[in-house]
């Protein structure tokens, strides 16, 4: 079987956990680079669209490794009748230039961190206040602050990261994927 050469586009451990998790749990022959690459929108994406175009800038720009897929994942909030939710999407392109996209994960956000990116503020840092802590996006992620540590940051990541893969496996893009898991 072929090993599959994967590119993550991003250093953030969360992310990179959440990719290799995955490509060991589906028993694939694999190499995983980290690639930071940029998302090529606001450092807080702050819609559902722009959270989604800053995952697929990322995978698109991490392509450019000569990898056989490239997966970018961007956290967001966007804002749905008044209440400010966290969302997460990722995107996965392949060598032969095909794109597969996937959200995840979307819980309200409560008013007092809800205010803050509203005035302007990244996540990241409101959670570190937040919670008392440092470097919470490189781990647990706001989302295992808000859930009480029962979906941590890189879990919520393997389910996207699960939704691009399936995809990609299904396509017949990935030959060396589909003949080992359908």
């Amino acid at each position: 079987m072929k090993k599959i050469h994967a590119v993550i586009a991003s250093s953030n451990p969360a992310k990179i956990k959440a990719v290799s998790t995955v490509l060991t749990e589906l028993e694939m022959a694999f190499e995983l680079q980290s690639l930071e690459t940029d998302s090529g929108v606001s450092a807080q994406p702050f819609s559902l669209e722009e959270t989604r175009l800053g995952a697929v800038n990322r995978a698109q720009r991490a392509l450019r490794c000569e990898a056989d897929i490239a997966i970018g994942l961007e956290g967001g909030v966007y804002e749905l009748e008044g209440v400010l939710h966290l969302c997460n999407w990722g995107a996965l392109y392949s060598e032969s230039g095909e794109l597969y996209t996937a959200a995840g994960a979307q819980i309200p956000l409560p008013k007092s961190i809800a205010d803050p990116l509203r005035a302007g503020e990244e996540l990241g840092p409101i959670m570190d206040v937040y919670a008392q802590e440092s470097g919470i996006r490189h781990h647990k992620g706001a989302v295992g602050i808000l859930t009480a540590g029962l979906v941590n940051r890189d879990e919520m990541f393997q389910h996207i990261v699960k939704l691009l893969l399936g995809q990609y496996m299904l396509s017949g893009d990935s030959v060396a994927c589909a003949s080992k898991h359908l």
